[in-house]
């Protein structure tokens, strides 16, 4: 009896990772579009408290607002990424260059073959395919903001009945009422962290788009974004952020000391960003212990990458809320938590 549970499990697991690995190009979009959703509703929930637009303005108008509001920001950095992209493609070959520059001065210096070096741990360094994978995870998303918008749309139309389908669905109170409280209390914690991290992201976003102007970094706003969107992946993306934009800075210049001043003033910022006013503005409310999240950005990032690298928290605060609420998945929720508290 156990075997036949434990081989469903198991049948039923691989079937899952195999529709999400076939059914990305269906399933990032609707996600997003979801986490669009959680965060027009938390921008909602924040105008409501004052008191003028809580009486003066419908609902339906502070979500039209709302989305439009969103889109239009997400659309100009959508156009501004482009070119950005382009201006760092169309400059190849100036950096070609400097890559050769630095890589005879390190040469020089340390009496070495550098690339040799590289070339024997890593095959042949190709600077132009490792900037391709970059801009790639940023271009996918780019490419499917009209699928998140239409998916967007949808779920804001089928907002207005899910309360009368629900009901329908659960004939029994009791049962309806819990289902009201799982997805109340998913609702909340999804939309208290996609509000707060788009937040303090955007903070460090901006401070670091002000660090690359001032050194006079190629295309600013393409690294601020990449640090907006990396510092969604806990740790991984901080350190992320830091070491590419500085690692261009070097091969921008050919010199090392723009490279340290990035790695200095941004690294700065990234530490007083997630270890000062992130904690002071999030405190410890995703209740997600640390050998979860990394097995969470390791599944996620080896089914989608960078993008399955940045929704794998909330995927993960769902999955918690979710098992502590029925008594056979309650343990699946107790290991996933901090300190083993739902």
């Amino acid at each position: 009896m156990i075997l036949n549970r434990i081989a469903s499990l198991l049948i039923i697991f691989i079937a899952i990772v195999v529709i999400l690995i076939y059914g990305q190009s269906l399933l990032i979009p609707l996600l997003f579009a979801l986490l669009v959703w959680f965060l027009v509703r938390k921008i909602k929930s924040i105008l409501d408290r004052v008191a003028f637009i809580k009486n003066k303005f419908p609902s339906w108008s502070k979500t039209l607002l709302t989305s439009v509001f969103i889109f239009m920001i997400l659309w100009f950095v959508s156009r501004t990424l482009s070119s950005s992209i382009s201006s760092l493609l169309r400059s190849y070959q100036i950096y070609e260059s400097n890559i050769l520059l630095i890589t005879s001065k390190i040469n020089t210096s340390f009496d070495i073959n550098l690339m040799e070096i590289i070339k024997s741990h890593s095959g042949d360094f190709n600077f132009g395919a490792i900037l391709s994978s970059i801009i790639n995870s940023l271009t996918y998303i780019i490419s499917n903001a009209f699928m998140i918008l239409l998916y967007t749309l949808f779920i804001f139309l089928e907002e207005a009945y899910f309360t009368f389908k629900l009901k329908a669905v659960f004939a029994d109170e009791d049962k309806y009422l819990m289902t009201t409280q799982i997805l109340e209390k998913i609702e909340a914690s999804i939309a208290d962290y996609i509000g707060l991290k788009t937040l303090v992201n955007l903070i460090a976003g901006i401070l670091s788009y002000i660090v690359f102007l001032i050194i006079g970094i190629d295309a600013p706003v393409f690294w601020a974004s990449l640090i907006f969107l990396l510092n969604f992946i806990p740790t991984i993306g901080l350190l992320m952020g830091t070491a590419f934009p500085a690692i261009f800075a070097l091969i921008q210049f050919g010199e090392f000391t723009p490279c340290l001043m990035v790695l200095i003033f941004i690294g700065l910022i990234q530490i007083l960003i997630s270890n000062f006013l992130e904690p002071k503005l999030m405190g410890n409310s995703l209740n997600i212990s640390i050998l979860a999240t990394i097995l969470a950005l390791s599944f996620w990032g080896s089914i989608w990458g960078i993008t399955g690298m940045i929704v794998s928290i909330p995927i993960t605060v769902i999955i918690v809320i979710i098992c502590s609420q029925f008594e056979n998945t309650k343990a699946v929720a107790i290991m996933l938590s901090e300190k083993g508290k739902i």
